[in-house]
């Protein structure tokens, strides 16, 4: 499909009305350059959000690409059927967010973007963190080369999930697949691959010793980074920490925040960088532990990260940028994750491959 008429908005349809959907149809209705066209969603449930918005709902995407209308998609249908989404879109030549994870195996992840890169259609991952001003300014601190050559990174994900968010569901979320490894660490991961870069080793431990569930509740991780950084991250949903990217971040204010707090800490051979305190420590000199550090606190202007993925994917579609994080980096991220799993399974360490 060819890109909008200059300085049109550009039309994005939503398919899954759920949670992460609904976010997604705010921020599209609150945009300047782009508008809400349709809400694909199977369940008649999904009409009354369609009529809020004075937008057609459709049952499948076949359905809304031959009615047209469309410049873009947002995918935030179950993981299941993201890569299949993700195909159809492809087929039709619709660029597409697809949610996180963008494929529920790295196997069907990889068709859906190698079948993107054959066609030429942007196919980008929605993990919203990279819209971050937080992250787009610690990203300009790495590449910019303060910190030098970069040799460890140290990153925690730490948080306490209520009793009650083990029960939604069914209990879902104390069986295997329903823990903080694939519902959260995918975001962190995705993060050190944005300011560090590819991850070819991973080490990894789980316990699930504190809650007793069928999965794992703490996982601690050693991370061998293709530049020959060392990184090493520690998760739990069971500790009663504020050292997680939603408590220190400020993005969300349904969590309790701590701003003095950090989750993620860069050394490099000349400087280290705390995020997202953005807390910068240089050498100006020969560096030695008997020199001083100078220190600085690096300022940013804080926005929405969701709302900032709309305005990008905007740009993408038009043609005017290329994605930040797009599907090949979400089966990055995806591929790391796996590797994560199979190294605590087995107690060995797992090499990635591009």
């Amino acid at each position: 499909m060819s890109p909008p008429a200059a300085g049109a908005p550009v039309r994005i349809a939503v398919a899954g009305a759920g949670l992460i959907g609904r976010r997604h149809i705010e921020e599209i209705d609150a945009s300047t350059v782009a508008d809400l066209a349709a809400i694909v969603d199977p369940f008649p449930a999904a009409d009354e959000v369609a009529a809020r918005y004075s937008v057609p709902r459709y049952a499948g995407l076949a359905e809304l690409f031959a009615a047209g209308g469309v410049d873009g998609v947002i995918l935030a249908t179950p993981n299941q059927v993201h890569v299949q989404g993700g195909l159809e879109c492809v087929a039709a030549g619709v660029p597409v967010i697809v949610e996180k994870p963008i494929g529920d195996t790295v196997e069907a992840a990889t068709r859906l973007v190698e079948a993107g890169e054959a066609a030429g259609v942007p196919v980008l991952t929605g993990h919203h963190r990279n819209y971050s001003p937080i992250m787009a300014r610690a990203r300009e601190v790495v590449r910019s080369g303060v910190l030098g050559d970069l040799v460890a990174v140290v990153g925690t994900a730490l948080f306490y999930k209520p009793d009650d968010y083990f029960e939604v569901g069914g209990g879902w979320r104390t069986q295997p697949g329903g823990g903080p490894i694939l519902l959260n660490l995918i975001h962190e991961v995705n993060n050190l691959l944005s300011l560090v870069g590819d991850i070819v080793r991973v080490q990894a431990v789980t316990s699930d010793a504190t809650r007793g569930f069928a999965v794992e509740d703490t996982a601690a991780m050693v991370f061998t980074f293709a530049n020959g950084a060392l990184g090493t991250f520690v998760l739990s949903d069971t500790a009663a920490s504020p050292r997680s990217w939603e408590q220190t971040s400020l993005e969300n204010k349904s969590y309790d925040s701590f701003p003095d707090e950090d989750c993620y800490h860069l050394a490099g051979t000349r400087g280290s960088l705390s995020v997202p305190t953005m807390r910068l420590k240089v050498y100006e000199g020969t560096p030695s532990w008997w020199e001083p550090l100078t220190s600085s606190t690096i300022e940013l202007e804080r926005s929405d990260p969701l709302a900032n993925q709309i305005t990008h994917f905007a740009a993408v579609i038009r043609g005017d940028e290329q994605p930040v994080c797009s599907g090949r980096d979400g089966l990055k991220t995806l591929k790391v994750v796996d590797a994560v799993i199979e190294a605590a399974r087995t107690g060995r360490p797992v090499d990635i491959t591009a």
